[in-house]
C-alpha cells in the first residue's frame, strides 16, 4: 500500500483537530505536522514536501494571512508542489483555487467520504498515467514488430551509442540553436461595463483598499480604481505582491526602504510611504529574507 504524508495549514485549532482525526481513520495517511500560519506552513513544507496539503484559504480569523497565494509561493521553490486540498468555509472561492491548480476543494467540516473521494481521484490519475506510459511503450514494441529491418538495426544503434569516444574518430557535431522561452509578463485587466484597462502587472507599485474598491498605484504616477476588494486581489496575486496591511498589498520590487520602527516601507522613485502593520509583520520579514537571498550585500 503506497503511503502519502500530509500537513495541516490552519489557524482555526478546532479545525486542525477534526480535519487530523478523519485523515488517521486511513492508514495510508501519515501526519507530519500542522501550522497556523503563512509563514510556518510554508517553512513546514519546504523541509518536509508533503503528498497532501491541507490549506485554509479563508479563515475568519486573517491573523495567520492564510491565502491561495500561498500556493503561488510554493512554485517560487518547488519543482513538484504538493497536491493541496483546500479546505475552507466557503464555496466562493473555487474558482480561483482552480485557477491556482489545487487538487481538490472541500468546505468544512471535513468527512470520512470526502477523504475517500480525494484518495479514489489520486488513484484513478495514477492509473491512468501508468496506463497512458504502457500504451507508449506498447507503441514502439508495435513498430519493431511490423518493421523488422527497425529491429535489426535498433541493437547496431545502442552498440554505436556506447562506442569510446577514443576508439572513434572525432566527430564533429553541429549545434543546434534551441528556441528561447519568453516568460510572457502577467497582465492585469480592470473590467468596468463594458471598458477593459490593460496593465502590465510589473508596472503595479502597491494597492490601497477603499471600502469595497481598491486603488491600483502605478509607476507612472497614475492610480486607477477597481471595483474589487484587497481580499479578492491578495487572492489571485503571487510573487512579488504581498499583503503587509489590512488596506495595502505591495509590489517588494518598488520597496526601497523599510523602516521597522516607524512601521513604513518607502516606494522608490516617490514621497509616498506604505504602512505595515504587526499583523503583517511575518510578511514584512519574508520581503526582508528574500532580497538577502539574492545578489546582496550588507554594510
Amino acid at each position: 500500500m503506497k503511503k502519502y504524508s500530509y500537513i495541516i495549514i490552519d489557524n482555526d485549532a478546532e479545525s486542525v483537530l477534526k480535519t487530523r482525526i478523519v485523515a488517521e481513520g486511513f492508514s495510508e495517511l501519515t501526519f507530519i505536522g500542522s501550522a497556523t500560519n503563512y509563514q510556518q506552513g510554508l517553512n513546514l513544507v519546504l523541509e518536509y514536501k508533503p503528498s497532501f496539503v491541507f490549506l485554509e484559504i479563508d479563515s475568519e480569523n486573517s491573523s495567520g494571512n492564510l491565502s491561495l497565494a500561498f500556493v503561488g509561493e510554493l512554485y517560487r521553490y518547488l519543482s513538484v508542489v504538493p497536491k493541496i486540498i483546500v479546505t475552507t468555509l466557503k464555496k466562493d472561492l473555487a474558482f480561483d483555487a482552480i485557477q491556482y491548480g489545487v487538487f481538490d476543494y472541500i468546505l468544512k467540516p471535513l468527512t470520512h467520504v470526502d477523504l475517500v473521494k480525494t484518495l479514489l481521484k489520486l488513484e484513478k490519475l495514477t492509473i491512468e498515467s501508468k496506463t497512458q506510459k504502457n500504451a507508449e511503450v506498447e507503441s514502439s514494441v508495435d513498430v519493431v514488430k511490423e518493421n523488422p529491418l527497425e529491429a535489426q538495426i535498433m541493437p547496431l544503434k545502442e552498440e554505436m551509442n556506447t562506442i569510446s569516444v577514443e576508439e572513434e574518430t572525432p566527430i564533429i557535431v553541429k549545434e543546434v540553436q534551441v528556441p528561447q522561452i519568453i516568460e510572457q509578463p502577467l497582465i492585469l485587466c480592470i473590467k468596468s461595463y463594458g471598458d477593459y484597462r490593460y496593465m502590465n502587472a510589473a508596472d503595479i507599485c502597491y494597492f490601497q483598499a477603499d471600502n469595497n474598491s481598491t486603488d491600483i498605484y502605478l509607476s507612472s504616477g497614475e492610480m486607477v480604481t477597481a471595483f474589487k476588494t484587497l481580499k479578492h486581489f491578495e487572492s489571485i496575486l503571487v510573487h512579488p505582491f504581498i499583503r503587509i496591511h489590512n488596506s495595502y498589498i505591495i509590489n517588494q520590487n518598488y520597496i526601497s526602504r523599510i523602516h521597522n520602527g516607524n512601521s513604513v516601507c518607502y516606494i522608490k522613485n516617490s514621497p509616498k510611504k506604505v504602512p505595515f502593520s504587526k499583523t503583517y509583520k511575518a510578511n514584512v520579514d519574508l520581503i526582508i529574507a528574500n532580497f538577502s537571498a539574492g545578489n546582496y550585500i550588507e554594510v
